[in-house]
């Protein structure tokens, strides 16, 4: 971000970063502008906003909301987590609305002579399922798709995090998937809303033949699939985001629309939009600007992807999955061409020890093309 703001834009977030621990957000304003953000308004997510005092929430109190949103939050716990039933909050207030109509304030006002660079971070769809009307109601719940079965488990051998998390979440704990999903849908669709909203904001201002657009998410949400709920776990649903990058020349041209099949890892949109806006970022980093990529799609971004979690690391290619505990011990291979659900796990199986030896040395070739950019 510092980068961006060095090549002249004025930047700004509205919304959830993530990116520090402090307990009072407005408190820690100067931080996130030390990390190169000069306008900011943040939040936390749903469940924390309800002891993090930031803008939004002295909003609230200022408006006697407040107390009912924690309340609400309070009541979905323990066997209530799976609990769906809008917000407390009217849709005006509801936190999405909330960032995303800042953000629309925020460039309706805009009248600085520096290009402006604006991070928007919604809180949602993340979990509660407490979707605001008419939203809620959107989508009907039988017309939802059913959840994953929960795949056979292995009783010896190499275990991990997803083992850790099959245990906390007995098969059957999540009978009303299809209405989680149905719940989630409607915040989708919410903030699909927002994004319009702001996209029109943007026209309004003539500045759209101008702009550019990456739209991404941090996590998925597993929604009742094999059992289990939230995120924190390698498989398809927590892991595959969406990624969608759209450019002036891009929507001129026949790339409009296209399928990258590539591999991109979530921390390549930094590199993208500082390349994107002419910025330079001379600090070692690991992550890949996707704009030769954007240009020409036919070229290779990644062989592969990886992603790390407590301690674990995952391995994805076009033919295989394979999941590394914190021993660096495989625990699952899936064969995702033909098994893309993720049901059938090959570990234990004589003919891909040297298959899983082989995955294991290109994630060892990645680890030492790191240590040789850093030193």
């Amino acid at each position: 971000m510092s980068a961006i703001r060095d090549a002249g834009y004025r930047t700004s977030l509205f919304g959830k970063s993530a990116l520090h621990r402090g307990r009072n957000l407005r408190r820690f304003e100067y931080l996130l502008k030390s990390y190169g953000l000069d306008d900011v308004d943040e939040i936390r997510g749903p469940r924390a906003s309800a002891g993090t005092p930031c803008r939004m929430t002295a909003r609230w109190k200022s408006l006697g909301l407040l107390a009912s949103f924690r309340k609400d939050i309070e009541q979905r716990s323990g066997k209530n987590k799976t609990l769906v039933r809008p917000s407390p909050l009217p849709l005006a207030e509801y936190y999405d609305v909330y960032v995303g109509q800042q953000a629309k304030k925020y460039l309706r006002c805009y009248k600085r002579s520096q290009p402006w660079f604006c991070c928007v971070s919604f809180a949602g769809p993340h979990e509660p399922w407490d979707c605001p009307e008419p939203f809620a109601s959107m989508h009907r719940v039988e017309e939802m798709p059913e959840p994953f079965i929960r795949p056979p488990v292995r009783d010896s051998g190499p275990s991990g995090e997803l083992d850790r998390r099959f245990a906390e979440s007995p098969e059957g704990e999540i009978p009303n998937a299809k209405e989680l999903r149905a719940n989630y849908a409607g915040k989708v669709t919410l903030i699909d809303d927002q994004i319009g909203q702001i996209l029109n904001e943007i026209e309004k201002r003539g500045e759209f033949d101008r702009t550019i657009i990456l739209f991404t998410s941090d996590h998925g949400e597993m929604n009742g699939d094999y059992d289990l709920i939230y995120k924190s776990n390698f498989l398809n649903g927590a892991v595959r985001v969406p990624l969608i990058v759209s450019t002036p020349e891009i929507r001129k041209s026949n790339r409009a629309e296209t399928i990258i099949e590539s591999f991109v890892e979530w921390f390549d949109a930094g590199p993208t939009l500082a390349d994107l806006a002419g910025a330079r970022i001379n600090h070692t980093q690991f992550a890949r600007s996707l704009v030769p990529v954007l240009e020409n799609p036919k070229i290779e971004h990644r062989r592969f992807a990886i992603s790390e979690l407590s301690l674990e690391l995952m391995y994805l290619d076009h033919d295989w999955k394979l999941l590394l505990n914190r021993k660096g011990e495989a625990y699952r291979l899936f064969n995702v061409k033909k098994d893309p659900r993720e049901m059938e796990d090959l570990i234990g199986r004589d003919q891909d020890e040297g298959l899983i030896k082989e995955l294991k040395s290109n994630v060892l070739e990645r680890w030492i093309q790191t240590q040789e950019m850093q030193g």
